[in-house]
Order: structure tokens, then C-alpha cells, then sequence
């Protein structure tokens, strides 16, 4: 096994383990930073160029950050109370979850896809999907693009309002 991917997975599961745990708002977001990271680091070392850059840009580079903010703006002064971290029923969320596991794994392990003989896959690079966005789907890209420029502008337009508003 290769250790690069053992570091990544390691330090993935850890800082999502922290983000569950810890008490404070802000080193949860910061331990969530840290797992989409290491997300994106597992994406790029199973040569997944597109998925890996795109959970950077979008998961650390927006939604990430987005948390960061809206918490350091939004906190109050006040001290929540201490409660425990685990409920007198935590294992039944185990028991759940290892119940899941075992039914998500049954099932891939009995799907067709598991059985069908190895064919070597195409290569799919950015460079690749970039040349099919800007060939043949371009008209739906220039729709999504023209959707998000709309959604930016209402959202502007309604935070105007509700700032007049006061």
C-alpha cells in the first residue's frame, strides 16, 4: 500500500473525528478545512484531476471559508454550557453505522460492476473534460454560467433591501 495515501486517509479521518468532537465553532471549521484538503490530496493520488480541483475550489476555497466567516461573524460573547460529548445511547449510532457499512459493502460486492473483468479506463484529465465543456456542451455552461450571474445579483438585491430595511 502506498504511504502517501495511508498519510492522507489518516490525516483525513482524524480531523473529521475532530471536527465531530470539539467544542469550539471554529476549530471545527478549521478541522473540517483540513478534511476536505485531505479529500482533495486522496482525489489527486487516485489521478481524479477534475473531482481533486474542484474540492478545492469549491469545498476549501468557498464553502470552507464561507463556514469560517459566518462563525467569526455570527458568534456572541456568551459561554455555551458544557455538555457531554456522548449520549447514554452512542451505541446505538455504531450499531447503525456499522449496519450501513455492512449493507453498502454486501451490495457493491454483489454488483455487477464487481464482477465485470478490468478494462483499462480512458484517461479522463482537466484538460480532457475542459475540451468537452468548451466544445460539446457550451451551451449548457454558458446556462449555468448565466443562472449563477442572476442568483449573485437577486442575492445582492435582497441583501440590499433588508439592510434598508434597518
Amino acid at each position: 500500500m502506498d504511504a502517501g495515501f495511508v498519510v492522507f486517509a489518516g490525516l483525513t479521518v482524524i480531523s473529521a473525528s475532530a471536527a465531530m468532537s470539539l467544542r469550539n465553532l471554529v476549530h471545527c471549521a478549521l478541522c473540517l478545512t483540513v478534511t476536505f484538503a485531505g479529500l482533495a490530496a486522496l482525489y489527486l493520488k487516485l489521478n481524479a484531476q477534475f473531482v481533486g480541483l474542484a474540492q478545492i475550489l469549491v469545498y476549501i476555497g468557498a464553502v470552507a471559508i464561507l463556514i469560517v466567516f459566518a462563525i467569526l461573524l455570527t458568534r456572541s460573547d456568551e459561554q455555551t454550557l458544557r455538555a457531554t460529548i456522548l449520549s447514554p445511547a452512542w451505541w446505538v449510532g455504531v450499531l447503525v453505522g456499522v449496519a450501513v457499512f455492512c449493507a453498502l459493502a454486501a451490495a457493491i460486492c454483489s454488483s455487477a460492476l464487481a464482477k465485470r473483468p478490468a478494462v483499462p479506463p480512458t484517461p479522463v484529465t482537466v484538460e480532457n473534460i475542459g475540451d468537452k465543456l468548451m466544445t460539446t456542451y457550451i451551451l449548457p455552461l454558458e446556462v449555468i454560467g448565466l443562472l449563477l450571474t442572476a442568483a449573485m445579483i437577486g442575492a445582492v438585491i435582497i441583501a440590499m433591501q433588508e439592510r434598508r430595511s434597518r
